[in-house]
């Protein structure tokens, strides 16, 4: 088939493959095991822990983690216990509300309503602001991050996901019966006793200006050149890594006009300034600036030039897109293979069990839509990539696989890595086209 005709198709495609998507996610449930399941349960964490310690009898200790991941993925279950994620949440609230925007399906918007209801519930509970992290103790390189502990590369999913459903409900003009009066018999039985559309709204702004105020005080800065600053992944550390200030430059850019704070810019700046500054010359960004995570990913990369691309929406910052145009070429040269996909990294810290990933294909095909406009080179990945996940990806119960191993297939469902990034991915894509 012609490749033009190939595109025009893809739209409906993907709907087909989303609507069995929600299916299977209404019958499999919202938790699942993860990506980090191996090393999230008391044994993982002590064989991760001795790896970053001794590197010697560390290797010796997740070595059988490591064969399982690579030869039986299905074993994550002896390890931990399917879990529910807040980042997860917060993309099937976004991937929901695109639908509804879409169809104008009132189930979809009341699915994204629920998503963020479980959001509000599974907040990190030791803070005053709203503001979320990982359900388990998160052992890396530099110590234990504890269970629920923030994470500013988790919490502006949450702030996107609120505001989106919040503009929904600014630009619609629901009349109150439809959401908060008894509905009549034929409608969805979902409807009574739910808040009113105004009451919603304020409440979602009033959690969108506590996410900010998080971002802003509780995250902390550090000075890195005159204009610029690094800021930590969570209240705790000493910053250094480029995709979470990225996260943070954008959630309070965006802040800074939603809630007219120049306070919030001017933050997001020195944070954009660090970001811009740390662009390496060949156009990648290192995983962080301190000497040791100097690898460059997909799906970190994605990270970062996603935040540049909103900043750059929301500002029209000329160093941003000049950046972004550095940016891009070094992505389509370096983290694609042969055959003009994903591939993990351009330059790996390790030895990888796994070809392809489904969350680098979802991250593709978000920076692809947000960049497309600007960078239209990046209309012939886009399709490429929706393409092949359409054709090898999705399988007969409607989830997606997870991994492309070296041998065969990683088949378990896992929302966070990266289940609910697809369906948001598609549903965005479904969205702009």
């Amino acid at each position: 088939m012609h490749a033009t005709n190939i595109a025009e198709e893809l739209p409906d495609r993907v709907s087909d493959v989303l609507s069995g998507f929600t299916q299977w996610l209404r019958v499999f449930g919202e938790t699942s095991w993860d990506h980090q399941s191996f090393f999230a349960g008391p044994v993982g964490r002590r064989a991760k822990s001795l790896y970053y310690q001794n590197r010697l009898l560390g290797t010796a200790a997740v070595a059988p983690m490591i064969f399982f991941e690579a030869f039986l993925p299905s074993a994550r279950r002896l390890f931990h216990q399917p879990t529910r994620f807040p980042i997860v949440d917060a993309h099937y609230a976004m991937g929901f509300a695109f639908l509804f925007q879409v169809t104008n399906d009132e189930a979809h918007l009341h699915r994204a309503i629920h998503f963020l209801e479980e959001l509000k519930k599974s907040r990190s509970p030791r803070f005053k602001e709203y503001c979320w992290g990982y359900p388990y103790d998160w052992v890396t390189r530099n110590g234990m991050i504890k269970s629920e502990t923030p994470l500013i590369t988790s919490t502006p999913y949450a702030y996107e996901a609120f505001l989106q459903v919040y503009e929904i409900f600014q630009r619609m003009d629901f009349a109150d019966e439809r959401f908060g009066q008894r509905p009549s018999s034929s409608q969805h039985s979902t409807l009574i006793s739910q808040p009113s559309t105004l009451e919603r709204g304020n409440e979602w702004k009033q959690v969108l200006e506590s996410i900010a105020r998080h971002a802003a005080i509780d995250i902390k800065d550090f000075r890195t050149s005159e204009n610029a600053s690094s800021c930590s992944y969570t209240p705790f550390d000493k910053g250094g890594v480029i995709n979470a200030a990225a996260y943070r430059s954008f959630l309070l850019t965006s802040a800074s006009q939603v809630f007219s704070n120049d306070d919030y810019f001017d933050v997001a700046e020195h944070n954009l300034n660090f970001v811009l500054e740390n662009q390496n010359r060949d156009g990648s960004w290192c995983y962080a600036v301190d000497g040791v995570r100097d690898f460059v990913d997909h799906y970190h990369t994605c990270f970062v030039m996603k935040a540049l691309a909103k900043i750059h929406a929301l500002t029209g910052h000329a160093a941003t897109l000049k950046a972004l145009g550095k940016g891009i070429g070094y992505y389509l040269n370096n983290l694609f293979d042969a055959d003009g996909l994903p591939k993990p990294f351009s330059r790996a810290p390790r030895l990888t069990v796994y070809k392809r990933e489904l969350y680098d294909c979802a991250e593709c095909i978000n920076l692809c839509l947000l960049l497309r406009d600007r960078f239209p080179v990046l209309n012939k990945t886009l399709d490429k990539v929706v393409e092949h996940i359409l054709e090898a990806w999705v399988k007969r119960d409607g989830s997606f696989r997870s991994r492309r191993l070296h041998w065969g297939w990683d088949n378990v469902p896992m929302h966070r890595w990266g289940q609910a990034q697809m369906f948001r991915s598609l549903a965005f894509y479904l969205f702009r086209n």
